[in-house]
């Protein structure tokens, strides 16, 4: 072979070198953009994943009362801050740090899972405790209700029964009476009162003493009596009384007589007779004098 035919030979595989060193090096710039390009995405997606976990704590933290459990949310926030400001200043040609990075993700993710998990059982653990606490609640109000409608039933029960046992006297009558003993027509000739009622039967009533107060009203409301000291307890009050009578109840029916003697000056008007018994009204009865 010829000089000239070695030049163009060698020109020609020349030329081919160049062309071949050219392509792989576009190649490999566009190999290189597209790696480039692709961890430009995935510090993207890296950093919009970090900076999902610091705000998913901040929401995490408002649902914890637990302090222990609220430190370990505010730790891993702050990691999870500070690998994002790592990765802010992290160049996207940098594939190691990135790829650090994104193994951290996962290791965050899973992290944040966890405790995502615990606060939701917490949370079904306070609803279930809450539930529990007012099916308590509900039912401490029903057996409070029960038992202050049997207090209010005993009370009335006891009303019902002091009632029945209380004593009743019917057929009151009033006779003014002369000195003779004779019926009085006239006011300025009765010297004594005579009161007769009776007793009505009850078998629920104790038996035994009971002592009687009659009093003696005038028109003015002014009451007889024989002394200022002569007071019986009623109603929270104390009442002046004309006569006490003691009886022995034992029941059945029973008449009373009992009597005043007039030492003081009456006047026509209408009068009323009233009967205690036991802290108790049971009878009276109006009359006119003439």
């Amino acid at each position: 072979m010829n000089k000239k035919s070695l030049l163009i030979t060698a020109v020609a595989v020349l030329i081919i070198a160049f062309i071949g060193i050219t392509y792989l090096l576009i190649t490999e710039k566009k190999a290189n953009r597209e790696l480039v390009e692709e961890f430009n995405l995935d510090k993207e997606d890296l950093e919009n994943e970090y900076a999902g976990f610091v705000q998913k704590y901040d929401e995490l933290k408002i649902t914890v009362t637990n302090d222990s459990l609220a430190q370990l949310l505010e730790q891993e926030q702050l990691k999870s801050q500070r690998l994002l400001e790592e990765l802010r200043t992290v160049k996207s040609s940098n594939a190691t740090e990135i790829r650090r990075l994104k193994k951290e993700v996962a290791t965050l993710r899973a992290i944040l899972f966890n405790y995502i998990a615990q606060i939701d059982s917490l949370n079904k653990l306070t609803t279930m405790q809450q539930q529990q606490i007012a099916d308590v609640t509900k039912k401490y109000n029903q057996a409070s209700r029960q038992v202050n409608a049997l207090s209010e039933e005993k009370k009335n029960l006891d009303k019902k029964v002091t009632l029945a046992a209380q004593l009743d006297v019917t057929n009151i009558r009033i006779e003014p009476r002369n000195k003779r003993g004779k019926e009085a027509k006239k006011v300025k000739d009765i010297v004594k009162l005579a009161i007769s009622f009776t007793v009505v039967k009850n078998i629920t009533a104790e038996n035994g003493e009971r002592t009687l107060y009659i009093r003696i009203t005038k028109p003015d409301n002014d009451v007889l009596t024989k002394s200022a000291s002569n007071t019986f307890p009623y109603e929270n009050r104390t009442l002046v009384y004309s006569i006490k009578k003691y009886i022995e109840y034992n029941g059945e029916e029973q008449h009373v007589n009992v009597f005043w003697d007039v030492e003081e000056f009456l006047y026509a008007g209408n009068y009323r007779v009233d009967i205690f018994e036991g802290g108790n009204l049971i009878g009276s009865q109006s009359f006119t004098l003439k």
